[in-house]
């Protein structure tokens, strides 16, 4: 038997050891051949949003390579230190470490060279479903089947080198020990876990300080404080805190030691402190993928909530007008021809800005102000709660949420930026999921007309120039009303993508001087949606390798403790340990490493994302967060049973 007969057969021998290794890697190698696919495309030039979809997939592609280098390397890393009483064996039969350094070499290239085949093989096969996936989500054309010789190639020779390079770099790994200390292997007495006080203090001190750094005020260097905080105190949680928290459950007699509890928490702590640094890269590493996707979903629900807030299909603004009647003849020739009946209502608004709301840098707070007559003729259109009468320095807010009111109204009054000495008293707070039509996060105030006139004579001496209302037009038409998202072949998306087409048109012939601003509810959903919509694709492939990286590392962990744990069980059954009370400790175990980081990602995503997207006036985050968590869960849970199921079988073999 010659050197690579001998390396293939280790490779064949360790199958179960490999094989979780060696499918996440050539499913990482079939998800960058899939990127390369598209990239490469000849037909991806000639689209429209072609070219920009392309370098989403190159960073994606950038994305999985370098997780694929690193993860390669921490693998090789723990398969070599596992492989101690191997490496003894061979040494003591008279390999030189030149031999041994050259067998790890060949195997590593061999699991290597298999992973990019099947993985490329599996690419080819799957090529024609990824691009229409991709072209369906992304929302382009349709991109037909090709002969892809330069992805191969592109892919093939990429991760020959990744795994050249680390092949021959983890050599370095291979630890220079006395052949005693080798042949004891991994079956070494473990220390007692210890874990410091005051380290698990600052564990909790740097997590602490990571959640209030969003919270006082959000800018660049609080965002990198709170990564930094967070990420540290994250490993602090699993190597100290963790272990703590376990080491007094140990010590509770009333709560732990009952039944066959005190043994998988006094072996949990042990199995905490040997793999916190692999759980502490799981959790960091689906936070970070988590985060991206919660974002994404959370920008998707609140565009529909601005849909379905948004009562009146197309509105325009005039900033600047001679005219008392603006021209809208586009507006009513587009609706008119498409065949629809509509309503059109007209507004009058100020701009103004809330009083002493310029304090600490933060983005000043501003409403619309509107005149009491023209609030009456919204009320019979979208139902709001009729007002009657109001007196001169009276008012009433309309809002989307309390908490938007809240923010305006202080000590029973909204007090203007132009007119600090006087407060116009709120009479009446309206909360309506509709009262977003002209922007979400900015309430419209309504004042009687006369209140509306003096304080537009007032800004226009102020300024030394004539200040006129901003003029609304709002199209409500009841048949685009349907309750449903609409399509880009709908009526409405495509009568909204004309009327966009003529409004820039317009002004490009006015040298792009805005003077009106035209809102298209259905197109600019589906402008948002479009736009989103990369992301999301390429967030789903890059956290499903995330994932799939995740249980092989926890795989392999296992796999390499199941010597030990097999003979601890094989002892406590000779003293009456049944299979069933071995299993439940053992589950209970498995289920802890496999859970944990991802209830501590979600925690983490949700504190750092909350306050991000609510600067972007995006408050509905909790739902997409855990619709993301969720399927993190159901992904786990398919890893966790396969790998539960494994381990137990190896276990209850070898029980008495």
């Amino acid at each position: 038997m010659n050197f690579p007969q001998f390396a293939f057969n280790n490779v064949r021998r360790n199958a179960r050891a490999y094989i979780a290794y060696f499918l996440s890697s050539a499913f990482m190698v079939m998800v960058f051949f899939a990127y390369t696919v598209f990239i490469y495309h000849p037909d991806v030039a000639n689209n429209s949003m072609g070219p920009s979809a392309a370098i989403s997939m190159k960073v994606a592609a950038s994305i999985v390579y370098v997780f694929a280098f690193f993860f390669v390397m921490y693998s090789i890393g723990t398969f070599l230190k596992s492989r101690n009483l191997e490496f003894g064996l061979l040494t003591i039969l008279g390999a030189r470490p030149g031999q041994i350094n050259k067998l790890v070499f060949l195997e590593n290239m061999l699991i290597g060279l298999l992973a990019i085949v099947t993985g490329i093989g599996g690419g080819m096969l799957l090529s024609k479903f990824f691009l229409l996936l991709s072209t369906k989500i992304i929302g382009i054309d349709e991109l037909p089947f090709y002969l892809p010789l330069k992805p191969m190639l592109f892919t093939a020779a990429s991760f020959v080198a990744l795994f050249l390079v680390i092949s021959i770099f983890t050599l370095l790994f291979i630890r220079k020990n006395r052949v005693l200390e080798l042949l004891q292997g991994n079956a070494k007495p473990k220390k007692p876990p210890k874990a410091s006080i005051l380290l698990s203090l600052f564990g909790a001190a740097l997590l602490t300080t990571g959640f209030f750094a969003l919270r006082i005020e959000l800018n660049p260097v609080t965002i990198i404080l709170a990564a930094v905080t967070g990420i540290a105190g994250t490993y602090f949680f699993y190597s100290q805190l963790s272990v703590l928290f376990m080491r007094l459950l140990q010590r509770s007699r009333k709560s732990t030691w009952r039944g066959t509890r005190l043994l998988w928490v006094s072996e949990m702590s042990y199995k905490l402190r040997d793999n916190s640094r692999m759980l502490f890269l799981i959790t960091v590493v689906t936070a970070l993928a988590s985060m991206g996707a919660g974002v994404v979903l959370s920008i998707n629900q609140a565009g529909s909530d601005m849909y379905f807030g948004n009562p009146f299909a197309v509105t325009k603004t005039f900033y600047e007008t001679s005219s008392a009647e603006p021209d809208r003849s586009e507006i009513h020739r587009e609706l008119k021809a498409a065949g629809v009946a509509y309503t059109e209502t007209r507004i009058d608004t100020l701009y103004a800005t809330l009083a002493n709301s310029r304090e600490s840098g933060n983005r000043p707070k501003t409403f619309y102000l509107l005149g009491l007559a023209q609030y009456k003729e919204l009320v019979g259109i979208l139902g709001f709660p009729a007002i009657n009468s109001l007196g001169p320095n009276e008012a009433a807010l309309l809002a989307s949420t309390d908490n938007i009111a809240s923010d305006y109204i202080r000590k029973g009054g909204i007090t203007m930026e132009d007119h600090p000495a006087e407060t116009l008293a709120v009479k009446k707070i309206i909360i309506s999921d509709q009262a977003d039509f002209l922007n979400k996060s900015t309430p419209i105030v309504i004042i009687p007309e006369s209140t509306l006139e003096t304080i537009r004579a007032a800004k226009s001496a102020k300024v030394g120039r004539e200040i006129t209302p901003y003029i609304e037009y709002l199209y409500k038409v009841p048949a685009w009303d349907k309750g449903s998202l609409p399509t880009a072949s709908s009526q409405e998306a495509m009568i909204g993508a004309k009327l966009y087409q003529i409004e820039a048109a317009n002004r490009d012939k006015s040298s792009g001087k805005l003077t009106s601003y035209l809102v298209a509810r259905g197109e600019n959903y589906l402008l948002l949606k479009q736009s989103t919509a990369m992301v999301s694709f390429v967030s789903i492939f890059v956290a499903l390798i995330f994932s799939v990286a995740s249980a092989s590392f926890l795989y392999f962990k296992l796999h390499s403790e199941l010597a030990a744990d097999i003979r601890m069980y094989r002892a406590l059954s000779k003293i009456g340990l049944s299979t069933v009370e071995m299993s439940a400790v053992a589950t209970k175990q498995i289920a802890i490493l496999f859970y944990i980081p991802i209830f501590i990602s979600a925690i983490q995503s949700l504190v750092v994302i909350s306050p991000i997207l609510g600067q972007m006036g995006i408050v509905n985050v909790v739902e997409p967060v855990l619709v993301t968590f969720a399927a993190y869960l159901v992904l786990q849970s398919v890893f966790f049973l396969i790998v539960k199921s494994r381990y137990i079988h190896s276990l209850k073999k070898m029980m008495v």
